[in-house]
Order: structure tokens, then C-alpha cells, then sequence
């Protein structure tokens, strides 16, 4: 025997899988030690996460990008129980353990991002698509069961990709540290927490007086002077948004994308657009978003969708990785006969299938009974949803991004060849896909965060079950209340973009080619052309790629306004100087001041929304 045959008992990457597990047991867990599963974790998690599903449910409507919520809730809770603390010493005697708190946070993001991604995309695409709302008992049990039916499908995954293959699932690492630094750092923690809370004050005045206008009004947009076509810039949608949300949107978002957005939207709007309007594809005489996004939906949703499915395809290793391990996935982790300590504190493999079979089977009754669509179909989305969420949850653990929009197009491409007719069955089947896709990421992502920090995980997965019920309760008469008619979309107020794409998609494969003007026939081609061209020339150019606009980028600017593109170009210009002037401020303040005007001014133009629905203001 050499030295290179013997193994270093540190090295946990030449363990088998069950000397893995055994020695994170015993050298991290620690869910037998302090407290995690607790009522005041759950509340504070429910509480939080369904205070940022309405964020996240208004920002989806107006950029179709859901925002984490984990890392904010992190601070959030922190701050508030240290505050109830001082304020309340007898009734909150002792803080929450780091335990608690990840508990907490798995619970809110199941509340704030697993229930409300669906809303923004598939059931605003169904009303756009039909002109109707689903009846909210229906929306609600629909919203629960993909929840419910991502959370039960992460169950195996967990022990496979996180315990055995050790993914790193960046966001996880980036919660449980983030934990860690406020349990040892309560000064730094306090500090965040009040940026936070300032730049919520912020934005929640900004809203008040842009919306309510008491006691004094600001305006909506400020207008650039000059005109274009014939046409005040305004009504190419190019003005100032006199919104703080775009501008934090921006900051989190990252230069790349935000630059691409600018060049797209300028492109679009200050190039195209007019051109079209000269050529009749764009009706003059009603000017505006609503007018020139029914004809650049179709190039943007081309383009995003051909680049989401060839970044996707060209991700093949992690898919091939995805399927091999989907044997893994159901493998028993110990084949020697010992007993395993892990068994007692993992999911049991009962769950998973009494949960999936449940969670599916609503899915496929609500399916057959609400939308018409077959119960063979409804069973074969189901089981698509498995594979398919195989491959997002691992792209996730190595890449840090969910795919939710290519599982989603891959199933509407799939049901558009076997249900070519059928809108309906089109949106619905997909969004079982991609809410699914999207919850069981999330809960792995959190999973990963419970990993670093020796939680339980058993317990940590009953949090993120318990966090569906509040984002359900919360973000299903939210949608109602912003949303009233088919009418409230495709607006300036909420462009919709993801459920634009959506529906544009569905009724191309519904209603044909053929369908279209032929101005957007020529749009659709060149989009997917320039959806597959960009990510090729990445690939091509690998040094240069910070030169090379984002496809995403591009393809969105064309299916929000102007000036949505131009906020966010600024809010990430802003982060950019920060992070190059004053990186350890920029670290420590943008993500926290961002969320935090994004929560204030989305929360109080809900506010506002439902004060004036009641005759308040």
C-alpha cells in the first residue's frame, strides 16, 4: 500500500456517501442541542414571509424577477425579536437560537417566493389569455398543491444532492452565513437592520405621496422634453418612473443585465417601435405600452425563450448529472445493515410518497375539473414535473439559477405538439412544471443553509410546510386586489412581462404562425435567432463576455416599458460605483437599503390600493 492509497479522514469528497453523512452527524449537526422548531419561529417566519409575498407578488407584476426573501427575513427577525426584547423583557425573555432563526427563514420562504411565482406568470398568463379570473377557492387550493407538490419532491433530492454530492447551492451558503455573522456580530446585525428599516420608510413615502397624494402629490413620471415620429417621448413610454423599486431592483440585479436592459429598451422603443408605427404594425391612434408591447412581446418572448432553452441544452452535463442521479435519489444511503443516525432525523421516504401522491393528485383533479384538461394529461405533467424538477434543483445547486421559465416552456412546447388546441391545458400543465420546479429549489436552497449550520432537517421541512399555508392565505386575495380585470395588465402600472411570455407563447402554439401580423412574424424570427446568437457568442468569446449583452436582458426591456429598464439601469450603476469606490460599505448596505425600499413602497402601494378600493382616500 503507497500513501496515495490512504485516505484523509477530513477529506470528505473520498468518503461513500453513508461515511459522508456519519461524519457531518458528528462533527456538525447540532438540532439535538438548542432549540429550531419552534412556535415562535414558525409565526415570525409566516409573518415575515407573507409581508414579502406582497412584495414580491408587486414586483413580479411589474419586472416578472422574484426576489429572495431569505436573507431579509434573516435580518428582519433578528432585529424585531432583539427589539421585542428590550422592549417586552418579560414576555420575550431569551433571543432565538441560529436554529430558530433558519427555521424562521425557511418558513418565510416558503410564505414570500414558493406560493406567489406562479401568480405572476402562469395564472396572470390564464387572464390574459381568457379575459377571466379562476375563481379564488380554485386559485387557492391550485397555489397550495404546486407549493406543496415542490416541497414533497425535494425530499429525495436532499439527501442526494446536498448530503452526497455536496452541491454548493450558493444563495444557501449566502443565508447561513449571513446567520452566523448576525448571532456573532449583533452590532453589525442591528446596523443592517436600521438601513433596512429607513430605506423601507423611504419607500413606503415615496408611494404614499406618488399614490394617496396627501397632503402633496408627486407626479408618477417626470417627462423628457422632445418628441419622436411625430409623438411626445412619453408615448414611446421614454420618461422618469418616479418609483424607488426599479432603481433597488436594479442594484440587486447586477450591471450586466441592467445594461443590456437600457439597450434593448432604447433599441425597442426609440428605433423600432416608431419604425413599426410607420409601417401600420403598431396602431397610432391608441400610442402607448399597451399598443407597442402587442407587437414586441413576440420578438422579447422569442428571444428570452429560444436563449433560456439553449442556455439550458448547453448545460448538458448538469442535465445528464440530473438523471443519473435521479437512481441515487431513491437509493438507500447505508447498504451496510448498521444502523444510521441520519434516519432518524431526515424525511422519511413515507412522506415523499404519501405527499407527491397527494400534492399530485390535486394538482390533476383541479386540472380535469377547473381548466378541461384530460386526466392521462394531467398525470403525465405530473411526472414531467419530477424530471424536470430534477434538472432545476441541480442547475440551482450548481449554478445558483433556477430555470423555472425553460421547465415551464418545455412543457408548453411538449402539451402544444399532443394539445395543439388547447390554450388552457397549455399555461395550466406548464405552470405545474414551474411552481413546482420553483418551491423545490427554494426548499434545497434552504436545505443547504440547515446543512452548514447543523440543523434538522426533518424539522426544517415541516417549517418550510407550515410557511405555504401563509403565502396562500396572503398572496391569493393580493393578486385579486391588484388585479381586478383582465384590463389591469399589459399596463404601465404592471406590465406583466413573465405573464406576457407566457401567454404569447401559449397562443402561438394555440393559434398558429399564421396568426400574427407579419412585421411580428419577422420579430418572432430574428428574436429567437438573437436569443440563440448571444448565448453561442459567450461561449465563443469567454474573455469578452462582460462586452456581450445579457439575453435575458435584452428580451425583457421588450416587454416592460422604458422606463422600468432606465430605473434599474440607474439603480445598478449606483451599486456598481459603490461596490468599486466603497466595497466593504457597498457589502454591507446595498442589499439590505434595496430590500428594504422594496418592501416599503410595494407594501404601502398595496396599502394605498386597498384604502382606495374601500373609499378611505
Amino acid at each position: 500500500m503507497t500513501t496515495a492509497d490512504i485516505k484523509d479522514p477530513t477529506d470528505v469528497s473520498a468518503m461513500t456517501p453513508q461515511e459522508k453523512e456519519l461524519h457531518w452527524f458528528r462533527t456538525v449537526y447540532q438540532g439535538d442541542s438548542m432549540p429550531q422548531l419552534t412556535v415562535r419561529a414558525v409565526i415570525m417566519g409566516s409573518f415575515l414571509g407573507g409581508i414579502m409575498s406582497l412584495s414580491n407578488l408587486y414586483v413580479g407584476l411589474k419586472t416578472g424577477w422574484g426576489l429572495g426573501v431569505a436573507i431579509t427575513a434573516c435580518i428582519l427577525s433578528f432585529a424585531i425579536y432583539k427589539t421585542l426584547m428590550a422592549a417586552f423583557p418579560r414576555l420575550f425573555k431569551t433571543e432565538m437560537s441560529i436554529l430558530e432563526n433558519n427555521c424562521m427563514q425557511s418558513t418565510a420562504s416558503a410564505a414570500g417566493y414558493s406560493t406567489g411565482g406562479t401568480m405572476v406568470s402562469a395564472i396572470a398568463a390564464y387572464l390574459l389569455v381568457t379575459g377571466n379570473h379562476i375563481p379564488w377557492p380554485i386559485l387557492a387550493w391550485w397555489t397550495f398543491f404546486l407549493a406543496a407538490l415542490g416541497v414533497f419532491l425535494a425530499i429525495p433530492m436532499k439527501r442526494q444532492m446536498i448530503n452526497i454530492e455536496q452541491l454548493r447551492f450558493p444563495s444557501g451558503i449566502a443565508a447561513a452565513e449571513t446567520l452566523k455573522s448576525l448571532h456573532s456580530k449583533g452590532t453589525e446585525a442591528m446596523e443592517k437592520a436600521r438601513a433596512l428599516g429607513g430605506a423601507g420608510l423611504f419607500g413606503a413615502l415615496v408611494a404614499w405621496f406618488r399614490d394617496a397624494g396627501k397632503p402633496f402629490a408627486i407626479p408618477s413620471h417626470l417627462q423628457f422634453p422632445g418628441s419622436l415620429g411625430g409623438f411626445p417621448l412619453d408615448k414611446w413610454t421614454i420618461q422618469f418612473d418616479m418609483s424607488a423599486i426599479m432603481i433597488a431592483a436594479g442594484a440587486i440585479m447586477g450591471w450586466k443585465i441592467a445594461w443590456s436592459m437600457l439597450l434593448g429598451a432604447s433599441i425597442n422603443y426609440a428605433v423600432l417601435a416608431p419604425w413599426m408605427a410607420e409601417l401600420g404594425a403598431i396602431d397610432t391612434t391608441k400610442l402607448g405600452y399597451r399598443s407597442i408591447v402587442s407587437w414586441s412581446t413576440w420578438a422579447g418572448a422569442s428571444l428570452m425563450v429560444t436563449s433560456g432553452l439553449l442556455s439550458f441544452a448547453l448545460q448538458w452535463r448538469v442535465i445528464g448529472n440530473a438523471f443519473k442521479g435521479a437512481v441515487g435519489v431513491f437509493k438507500k444511503s447505508d447498504s451496510s445493515g448498521e444502523v444510521n443516525p441520519m434516519a432518524r432525523i431526515e424525511v422519511p421516504a413515507t412522506w415523499f410518497l404519501s405527499g407527491t401522491v397527494l400534492s399530485g393528485l390535486g394538482c390533476i383533479v383541479i386540472l380535469y375539473v377547473a381548466f378541461g384538461t384530460t386526466i392521462w394529461m394531467g398525470i403525465f405533467a405530473v411526472l414531467m414535473t419530477f424530471f424536470l424538477s430534477l434538472v432545476a434543483c441541480r442547475a440551482t445547486g450548481e449554478t445558483d439559477i433556477t430555470p423555472v421559465g425553460a421547465m415551464g416552456k418545455i412543457t408548453q412546447l411538449f402539451f402544444g405538439v399532443i394539445a395543439p388546441a388547447n390554450i388552457t391545458t397549455n399555461l395550466m400543465t406548464a405552470s405545474v412544471t414551474a411552481g413546482a420546479a420553483g418551491s423545490a429549489a427554494d426548499l434545497l436552497v434552504d436545505l443547504k443553509s440547515g446543512y452548514l449550520l447543523g440543523a434538522n432537517p426533518r424539522k426544517q421541512f415541516i417549517a418550510q410546510f407550515l410557511g405555504i399555508f401563509a403565502g396562500v392565505l396572503v398572496v391569493v386575495p393580493a393578486f385579486y386586489l391588484l388585479v381586478p380585470t383582465v384590463d389591469s395588465l399589459g399596463t404601465d402600472q404592471w406590465p406583466a412581462p413573465s405573464a406576457q411570455v407566457w401567454a404569447a407563447v401559449a397562443r402561438l402554439l394555440g393559434n398558429g404562425f399564421n396568426a400574427l401580423h407579419p412585421t411580428a412574424q419577422l420579430g418572432l424570427v430574428f428574436g429567437g435567432l438573437v436569443g440563440l446568437i448571444l448565448p453561442i457568442l459567450e461561449l465563443l468569446f469567454p474573455k469578452q463576455k462582460r462586452f456581450i449583452p445579457s439575453a435575458t436582458g435584452v428580451g425583457l426591456s421588450m416587454v416592460i416599458p422604458f422606463f422600468n429598464s432606465l430605473s434599474m439601469f440607474l439603480g445598478a450603476l449606483i451599486a456598481l460605483v459603490l461596490e468599486k469606490k466603497m466595497p466593504t460599505f457597498a457589502e454591507k448596505y446595498i442589499v439590505a437599503v434595496s430590500s428594504g425600499i422594496i418592501a416599503g413602497e410595494s407594501l404601502m402601494g398595496i396599502a394605498v390600493a386597498l384604502l382606495a378600493a374601500s373609499g378611505v382616500i
